[in-house]
């Protein structure tokens, strides 16, 4: 039995044999504070009002592409295996809160959710028309959260494309001045490497296109708004609700202010969502097209040492060719030397030795122009240089 130490160590956790693993959260509130849970995933379904399946495109142990999906009251958001958090009007649900990637996460949602600004100073403070004009500027609560996770996730395949650049660049340009096993290692790890990113990056932007091409499922995302559309807007229900969510409740008062049909009248109205969602679309394109450079400049560089590999290959063909060439010159003499040391009695054998001579000169003359010939018809051919 897997037992799961609990996010706060003071939290003592006892798990039963047959009991559903726990696993642990952080709970982030509009306010910025943070509770952990350390439940199952039944307790966070009845929590936000989702379904395993939802749930489990959150399951650390499962491989599921980076995905946004809005629900009736939640946001599911899985970005890369460290960024896998529900979010809904209210509050904020972090999975493992104490893994490396998703601590700065955590700070980054704790200093950016609150809402420092006139609304939560009250018509006492200041006038009213202020605090509308100050709610009127304010992102949903499910904005600011979404803002943070992209913008994470963003900065973090940044970073690890920079670093990727920094070690690439210079381990290519070493290889194209020295091609040895060492570097051609070193690009290769690179080289893989840059895959894999490659692949985490498109799967991002993937997400993030096939939101932006589809009105409907980014009016999904929109949880407050159907939330002040479903809440009672006057009598005491809305006092409860203002009392219980301040946030929220502002705008479920604005909300109250305007008629149904211009609640109606809005539902389609993506426009907020979709600049921020083409922000960072553009931020996480402009991180794919350095990495496509990046390939790109790999590619160039394999081209590169083919071709210097071609010509070595080629210098070597001419070298085999030349010494094989002098090797069928050389040839001659051999055969003019086994004639004359056949054991066979020729009259002109005796007192004749001044013929040597001339055999040996019309020997390499031959010789010289076989070798001429051979070298003529390959550089004809193109088989070496000129």
């Amino acid at each position: 039995m897997t037992h799961v130490v609990p996010a706060d160590p003071q939290v003592l956790v006892t798990v039963k044999k047959k009991a559903q693993p726990s696993r642990s959260w952080a709970v982030l509130d509009s306010n910025g504070e943070t509770t952990l849970l350390d439940v199952d995933k039944y307790a966070i379904m009845h929590r936000v009002n989702i379904h395993a399946r939802d749930l489990r495109i959150l399951d650390p142990l499962l491989s599921y592409p980076s995905t946004i999906l809005g629900r009736d009251g939640a946001i599911v958001l899985n970005l890369e295996q460290h960024i896998k958090a529900i979010i809904t009007a209210e509050e904020v649900l972090l999975r493992d809160p104490s893994g490396e990637y998703v601590v700065p996460v955590v700070q980054e949602l704790q200093r950016h959710l609150p809402v420092v600004n006139a609304i939560n100073q009250g018509p006492e403070a200041i006038g009213q028309s202020d605090v509308e004009a100050a709610d009127e500027c304010v992102s949903p609560f499910e904005f600011r959260a979404l803002e943070v996770a992209l913008e994470s996730i963003c900065s973090f395949l940044a970073a690890r494309t920079l670093e990727l650049e920094t070690a690439a660049y210079p381990a290519l340009d070493e290889l194209t001045s020295l091609i040895s096993s060492r570097n051609l290692d070193r690009v290769r790890k690179l080289k893989s490497a840059m895959t894999r990113l490659t692949a985490r990056v498109q799967k991002v932007r993937d997400a993030l296109e096939q939101l932006l091409d589809d009105d409907d499922d980014m009016a999904d995302l929109y949880l407050s708004r159907k939330l002040a559309a479903s809440s009672p807007v006057s009598g005491s229900g809305a006092a409860n609700w203002y009392a219980v969510s301040p946030t929220i409740g502002s705008k479920i008062s604005k909300a109250s202010r305007g008629s149904i049909a211009t609640i109606h009248g809005d539902e389609n109205d993506v426009e907020e969502l979709e600049m921020l969602l083409e922000a960072y679309f553009m931020q996480i394109d402009g991180t794919l097209n350095k990495l496509t450079t990046l390939r790109e400049y790999i590619d160039d560089t394999e081209d590169y040492i083919n071709i210097q590999l071609d010509n070595h290959r080629n210098q070597l063909i001419q070298l085999e060719l030349f010494l094989s060439s002098g090797s069928v010159c050389l040839s001659v003499y051999s055969l003019v030397a086994a004639i004359f040391g056949m054991n066979i009695p020729f009259t002109w054998n005796d007192n004749h030795g001044y013929v040597f001579k001339w055999v040996v000169i019309i020997s390499g003359l031959l010789s010289a122009l076989l070798f001429i010939l051979i070298m003529s018809y390959a550089r004809l051919k193109g088989l070496v240089g000129s």
